[in-house]
């Protein structure tokens, strides 16, 4: 297969952005496998993440050529001619347009327009692909990854929908035969959904150079015994890119202060303040907080009383004014429009003011 655009060095190459959890190592595979497998080109594919996966950055990396060339380099993708984001809370947060080019095609998983994507972007310029994958894979009942695979099949302009189902039934198939056809539904309604526009770079915003983030610590210059200088950190950590739809719903009344949701929950969003249970002197559960929930529903799994249960995000999304729990913040303070109510519940915002600025 000839390829219809490559670099100096006669790649194809292809980047995707997302939160762990999202399933981009996972597409990343399977574009290296499409193109070795099923295209006959040379194919490499990597991925970069930390220890803790889900809810941390992970990017992805795929290069294609033909096979008459080797795939000399295994270094990032720095200018992509398709750039996967998997999720639009990354906008902002990180610098996830860097490198693009007039020539890139841009893929996002939104259920907003075009326009209003690189209006948000700050795009230099290049063509904008918005699939709602979200809701595809909710309706769909498959996985992110798979919406954005036919996505990128689309916005490719070249790579057959026929051969990128072929490989999800085969490579997914083999492991998971039950859920061949959801994934094969949410490819080819990714491939079928997606809607693009070419955005010129007429100068509106100013084209973003890529960087590669390095570790400021080293051999020579790391504190004394491996102190966390930033020991803060975990409280900046918003965690809510890696749901992928649902939430899980606290429903005071029928809550019992067990405490088995803090017990099982992995990044501690509930919190348990001094009150009265049944007439007594007990601590009570405050609710949870979405700023540094992933979604996990495992606090839903276990509550024995049902008090907390599973609700489709985007039917709780945040009120502008927020004033449920007026003794702990002030009646009319403004919140970031960042998903479900939330709940200010660490000791450590009671000054009204989060870390990274999620509060103001």
């Amino acid at each position: 297969m000839n390829l219809p655009m490559v670099n100096e060095n006669g790649y194809y190459e292809i980047r995707l952005e997302s939160i762990g959890g999202l399933g981009a190592n996972l597409c990343g595979k399977m574009l290296g496998e499409l193109g070795a497998v099923y295209m006959g080109l040379n194919s490499a594919s990597f991925s970069s993440y930390g220890s803790e996966k889900r809810g941390s950055p992970v990017k992805a990396y795929i290069r294609w050529c033909s096979d008459s060339i080797d795939i000399g380099i295994n270094s990032p993708v720095e200018n992509p001619h398709i750039l996967g984001l998997f999720h639009e809370a990354m906008i902002g947060k990180m610098s996830v347009t860097a490198g693009v080019t007039e020539d890139t095609k841009v893929i996002i998983n939104t259920a907003s327009s075009p326009d209003d994507m690189r209006q948000r972007l700050k795009l230099y310029g290049g063509e904008i692909f918005c699939v709602d994958a979200l809701k595809i894979a909710m309706e769909s009942k498959t996985r992110i990854n798979m919406v954005i695979l036919g996505a990128i099949a689309k916005a490719s302009g070249f790579i057959p929908l026929d051969m990128t189902v072929d490989m999800v039934a085969n490579t997914i198939g083999k492991k998971y035969p039950e859920l061949i056809k959801n994934n094969i539904e949410g490819v080819k309604r990714g491939y079928n959904e997606t809607v693009s526009k070419f955005f010129e770079a007429d100068g509106k915003y100013e084209k973003v150079d890529y960087e590669e983030v390095k570790n400021r610590w080293g051999y020579d210059n790391a504190p004394v015994g491996g102190i966390n200088t930033r020991f803060g950190s975990t409280v900046s950590n918003d965690l809510s890119a890696s749901r992928e739809g649902y939430i899980p719903l606290f429903i005071q009344e029928k809550c019992i202060n067990c405490g088995l949701c803090d017990t099982t929950c992995p990044d501690m969003v509930f919190q348990f303040k001094p009150g009265e249970y049944k007439g007594k002197p007990a601590m009570v559960n405050s609710g949870l907080d979405y700023h540094h929930c992933k979604g996990c529903l495992r606090c839903v799994e276990v509550c024995p009383t049902k008090a907390l249960v599973a609700g489709n995000e985007r039917e709780h999304s945040n009120p502008k004014w927020f004033v449920r729990n007026k003794d702990l913040i002030a009646e009319h303070m403004e919140f970031e429009d960042t998903g479900a109510n939330s709940w200010v519940t660490s000791d450590s915002y009671m000054d009204e003011r989060r870390i990274d600025g999620g509060i103001v």
